[in-house]
């Protein structure tokens, strides 16, 4: 049995899935841990860190089918099917959160501001009573670096992601946390991605969903979402 917040969590993982054909999977737990073990390890000694295997990498994979996560609203329960999954809502819970703390603030009287979570950024209002919108910096990846630019939002959502945060080195190369599930290793497409949109929680989606894809594919995805812009800091640095 889990709360009824936790409920609404994972059915908006599972709507996750769905959308992003499974770019975003909160049933990657077993594939997850494995590279958030391999990271601590490197971290803290960089002189032996390591690559999960291919082989480790695809058995863990084998317990990460969304099917396998039964949701009853009724009687309050998640059950998974399979004894060797578990569930990562790091994807998502960011974003779900920082927009239940913005709907709240709302329900008890708050007309105008903003709530930044470690890169999720929900404005609500204005800045000053004649309706000027709140200016938010997009962060380089590349450290000590200026801003890119700013965005100017009312009643909107930022959200970035990014391996410049999270990763370790191997062999002189970089690994970030986020993975791509269609290949198990770190997405190798862009250095940035940043969503403008009204949802929180949606943006956390999208913006891990087009992180994990290439440029022509994500572009045409947010296309097809009304009232969605993004920003991709490719590889060579230029922005599209």
């Amino acid at each position: 049995e889990v709360d009824k917040r936790i409920i609404d969590l994972l059915k908006l993982g599972v709507e996750a899935y769905d959308l992003s054909d499974g770019r975003v999977n909160i049933a990657m737990g077993s594939v997850l841990r494995l590279w958030h073990d391999y990271r601590v390890a490197g971290t803290s000694d960089p002189s032996r860190a390591t690559l999960p295997s291919m082989e480790v990498l695809r058995e863990a994979d084998r317990h990460t089918d969304i099917e396998a996560v039964i949701i009853d609203e009724e009687a309050g329960t998640v059950f998974l099917t399979d004894p060797a999954m578990s569930l990562d809502v790091g994807g998502i819970a960011k974003g779900y959160a920082t927009e239940q703390v913005v709907l709240h603030a709302i329900e008890r009287g708050f007309t105008d501001g903003v709530v930044s979570v470690g890169g999720n950024v929900r404005a609500f209002g204005s800045k000053d009573r004649p309706g000027t919108p709140w200016g938010i910096g997009i962060q380089s990846p590349v450290a000590g670096e200026p801003d890119l630019f700013s965005v100017h939002i009312q009643d909107r959502s930022v959200v970035s992601s990014g391996g410049h945060s999270r990763y370790y080195t191997v062999d002189g190369q970089q690994y970030h946390h986020i993975i791509d599930p269609t290949t198990l290793m770190p997405a190798d497409y862009f250095d940035l991605v940043t969503i403008v949109c009204e949802d929180s929680g949606m943006a956390d989606i999208l913006s891990t969903m087009v992180f994990n894809m290439p440029f022509e594919q994500g572009l045409a995805a947010i296309e097809a979402i009304e009232n969605t812009e993004a920003v991709w800091v490719l590889k060579d640095g230029s922005v599209a």
